[in-house]
């Protein structure tokens, strides 16, 4: 066993050819400027040949695939031209990684792979390869990490990956693609679930249509998590006790960033920058695993679903650019994780809710929603509220002003009383003292009706219904004090003040 490790140097010219018997070279992160044209051939025994992040030109030759031992191949980030050899997608039968992102590849993909597909993850993202995605990709049972990002691919949506069982990472982001995302028909939904996908990335193409919501609810790797699963998507090599991290670039938290490695708590779904319309699915809601959800930039309406409220792992979400309409639900507001909120650009109104973890969210996320009030936009809500349902003050000083009148009553009549014991004065006598004690009453009460009331009549209801000076309303109940309820059962005392 022979392991060469020169990366993270500063050596140039072409690549080195390593011994026969070498089975790991790494020579990235140099400034090797090409391959030899025969570097292959000498390969016989290599198994891990990785020369990523260097300077190399030219083509890739097809001597490459003189190297049967291979199983993974990394030569990411250079400047490699041409189209990509046949062989390493349809000869390579031990080829498990085959990384060229971010070369000026071109041409299509090979379309004759075979039965016997190791691959687990091919990466041809940030290059210039067109035409459609192979259907032979089929074969390709253990494929985990597909991503075929910033390319010129003119197709459809690929349904038919559906019976990629292990396929955890599809990315589309930034090419031609178009149609309908999922089935065409809501009933048909399985012939295009995809139960194991964490990475879902189709922003940046010309997708249309609606966002079913039954699709959504069969993406089950996004609501539970698998037993007994490495944090780390990666390949190990037990033979030369290596491992090789999977890599993958989204857009996450609004920047664009390269994952050295994919970790399984990365759950994403991206379906910005499309032509969808319609209602956000409410099925999202179940994925509770999410931790970015970008919908932005597309012609969605409708409210947005309470449900997201449920997604407690969500740290950003970006409904932006929408015509999204009706209030922002409170229950985002209960998201602790959430550390990315854009909504800016839609049709939102009413208060923006007021938690303090909402309060932390820049002004900019709700730029746009003319309707939206509160501390977060420029323009103040209406502060009125309905009263609080609570005892009126009539009712708190009924009481008081039922003891301060059954005094004055008790007072009155005493007092006549009294006059009656001591003075023997006449029944007529009585009934000046009567008046006397009415005309004391009637000051008594003269703060509850006013002296211009027509009638001049105070009176008090057994159910506590106490004319309240200055309410709204008093002078009218007054003025028709002399009228009784006859949908009221209870009992008036009615007072008239003697004229004479």
């Amino acid at each position: 066993m022979s392991v060469i490790d020169i990366s993270y140097n500063l050596f140039e010219g072409p690549i080195p050819v390593p011994g026969p018997q070498t089975q790991l070279f790494d020579c990235s992160n140099n400034q090797f400027s090409s391959i030899p044209f025969n570097f292959g051939s000498q390969l016989s025994s290599i198994s891990l040949l990785m020369a990523s992040g260097n300077k190399l030109s030219g083509e890739i030759p097809p001597s490459i695939c003189e190297a049967t031992n291979l199983m993974l191949l990394d030569l990411s980030n250079n400047d490699l031209i041409g189209s990509i050899p046949s062989c390493l997608m349809e000869d390579m039968s031990q080829l498990n990684v085959l990384n060229l992102r971010g070369n000026q590849l071109h041409g299509r993909l090979p379309n004759s792979i075979k039965q016997d597909c190791a691959f687990g993850a091919l990466d041809f993202s940030d290059n210039r390869i067109e035409g459609q995605l192979p259907r032979s990709l089929v074969a390709c049972k253990d494929l985990e990490v597909f991503d075929i990002g910033n390319n010129h691919i003119d197709d459809t949506f690929p349904c038919w990956m559906n019976t990629l069982p292990k396929l955890q990472v599809l990315v589309l982001k930034s090419n031609q693609f178009v149609g309908n995302v999922g089935p065409s028909d809501s009933a048909d939904k399985n012939s295009c679930e995809f139960i194991s996908l964490r990475i879902f990335d189709l922003a940046s193409n010309n997708f249309s249509g609606l966002l079913r919501n039954e699709w959504f609810g069969t993406m089950k790797s996004m609501m539970t998590k698998a037993d007994n699963e490495r944090l780390v998507m990666e390949n190990q090599y037990d033979l030369l006790g290596q491992t090789y991290q999977f890599t993958t670039a989204i857009t996450y938290k609004g920047s664009d960033i390269t994952f050295s490695k994919i970790l399984r708590t990365i759950v994403v779904i991206d379906v910005s920058d499309n032509v969808f319309y319609g209602a956000i699915p409410q099925s999202i809601g179940d994925l509770v695993l999410l931790s970015a959800l970008n919908m932005s930039h597309n012609a969605l309406t409708g409210p947005i679903p309470s449900q997201l409220g449920t997604l407690n792992q969500l740290e950003s979400l970006d409904l932006s650019s929408n015509d999204l309409s009706g209030e922002i639900p409170q229950e985002l507001a209960s998201l602790d994780f959430l550390s990315m909120l854009n909504l800016s650009y839609n049709k939102l109104e009413g208060r923006v809710p007021e938690s303090p973890h909402f309060l932390t969210f820049s002004n900019l996320s709700f730029l746009g929603n003319t309707g939206l009030c509160g501390l977060k936009v420029s323009k103040g809500c209406d502060n009125r509220r309905p009263p609080d349902i609570v005892l009126h003050p009539s009712e708190k000083i009924s009481i008081d002003i039922v003891l301060f009148l059954f005094a004055g009553l008790g007072f009155g009549v005493g007092f006549a009383i009294s006059v009656i014991l001591t003075w023997g004065i006449s029944w007529s006598s009585s009934l000046t003292f009567r008046g006397t004690a009415m005309s004391y009453l009637n000051i008594v009460l003269s703060s509850i009706c006013p002296d211009d009331s027509p009638n001049h009549l105070q009176f008090l209801r057994r159910d506590h219904s106490v004319i309240e000076p200055r309410s709204p309303g008093w002078r009218e109940r007054c003025d028709h004090a002399s009228k009784p309820s006859p949908e009221s059962s209870s009992t008036q005392i009615f007072v008239p003040i003697s004229s004479s």
